[in-house]
C-alpha cells in the first residue's frame, strides 16, 4: 500500500484536475494496488460472513471522485480510498464492512452509517430494548481492544419515546451505529496485513449480524404493511 499512501498524499497537496490527470498513471497504479488488497479482503471476509458471499468488488468501491454540487469546498477528488462491503453494495442500508485507506488516518470499521430516519428508529428500539444483548457485543474485551463506537455524531438529548433515566438511553441518541478502529500507514508494510485486516473486521461479525437482524425485521413490516395497501 505504500505507493497508494503516497499517491494520496500528493494529491491532499495538489487536489486539481490539472494535476490529476497528469499523474494518472499514478493513480491508476494505486488504486490497482487499492482494490488488489480489497479484493482479497473481500474473499476472506465472505468465508466468515455468509452474508457477504457473491458481494462484488465492482459494488463495493466508492469513486474517488468527489461530489461538489452542493457544497463550498469544490476539490475535485477525496483524499482517500474506500470500499464498503455489505449485501447489496455500498449503498446498502445494512451493516457490512468498511476499508479505507488515507495517510494519516486509515481505518477499519463497519456498521450502518446514517441510516434514513425509519431504520433508525427500529434501530434505536431494537437496542434499547436488546441493551443487554448488544452491550456483551459492543463491550466484549477484544471489540473494546480495537473498535471505538462512533459517537461524534449523536443528539444531545434522548429522543422520546425512551426514559431520560433508563440505563441504556445514553445508545438512542446514536445517528449511526458504527465501529472504527484506527490504523497506521505501516500496518499494510506487514507480511501478514491481509490476515490480520480479516481478523479484526471479523471482531464486527456479531455486531453487523445484530443491526442487520433490525434492518430485515423492518423490511418485512414495510412489506406487509405495504400488501395491506394493495388489496
Amino acid at each position: 500500500m505504500k505507493n497508494v499512501i503516497q499517491f494520496l498524499g500528493q494529491l491532499a497537496e495538489n487536489n486539481t484536475r490539472e494535476w490529476f490527470q497528469a499523474n494518472k498513471p499514478l493513480y491508476l497504479e494505486a488504486k490497482a494496488t487499492y482494490d488488489d488488497f480489497a479484493a482479497r479482503l473481500l474473499a476472506r471476509i465472505a468465508a466468515f460472513d455468509p452474508e457477504i458471499e457473491g458481494v462484488t468488488l465492482k459494488e463495493s468501491l466508492f469513486r474517488i471522485y468527489r461530489d461538489t454540487r452542493f457544497t463550498a469546498d469544490k476539490r475535485p477528488y477525496k483524499t482517500h480510498m474506500g470500499a464498503f462491503m455489505a449485501r447489496g453494495g455500498k449503498t446498502a442500508a445494512r451493516g457490512g464492512y468498511y476499508l479505507h485507506v488515507e495517510p494519516g488516518n486509515s481505518l477499519l470499521a463497519g456498521g450502518i452509517w446514517c441510516p434514513d430516519s425509519t431504520l433508525l428508529k427500529a434501530l434505536r428500539r431494537d437496542v434499547f430494548d436488546n441493551v443487554e444483548e448488544f452491550e456483551a457485543i459492543v463491550r466484549a474485551p477484544e471489540f473494546l481492544r480495537h473498535y471505538h463506537m462512533d459517537d461524534g455524531y449523536k443528539l444531545k438529548r434522548v429522543p422520546p419515546p425512551f426514559p431520560v433515566s433508563a440505563p441504556a438511553a445514553e445508545w438512542t441518541k446514536l445517528k449511526s451505529y458504527t465501529a472504527w478502529s484506527g490504523i497506521t500507514d505501516d500496518f499494510f508494510d506487514a507480511p501478514d496485513a491481509l490476515e490480520q485486516a480479516a481478523d479484526r473486521l471479523q471482531l464486527l461479525l456479531p455486531f453487523n449480524q445484530f443491526l442487520n437482524y433490525t434492518v430485515d425485521e423492518s423490511a418485512r413490516v414495510f412489506t406487509n404493511t405495504s400488501s395491506l395497501f394493495r388489496r
